[in-house]
């Protein structure tokens, strides 16, 4: 794999792990926040919040496959006759 190739799947898990970690924190300000403010808490805004995180992990799926499809094609392989399984 190529340099340029491997620094972009660690980025790529870099920030999967930043959105992975955002979600929870954003989880824990909701629950201490919710509790705090009752019914004065803007469920919306998280609910808004929550939905870009989701966005932002699609979006990462995407980008690991095309960078994945793209390695693959490098090296000669066709990115869709890759099977994964036990080896024998």
């Amino acid at each position: 794999m190529k340099t340029s190739e491997s620094e972009g799947r660690r980025a790529l898990n870099r920030l999967r792990r930043a959105v992975e970690k955002s979600r929870r924190e954003v989880e824990a300000l909701r629950g201490a926040l919710c509790h705090a403010e009752g019914e004065d808490f803007p469920e919306s805004e998280y609910e808004d919040v929550m939905n870009n995180l989701t966005e932002m992990e699609n979006f990462l799926d995407r980008e690991a496959k095309r960078l994945q499809e793209k390695i693959l094609s490098s090296g000669g392989l066709e990115p869709g006759r890759i099977r994964r399984g036990s080896s024998r």
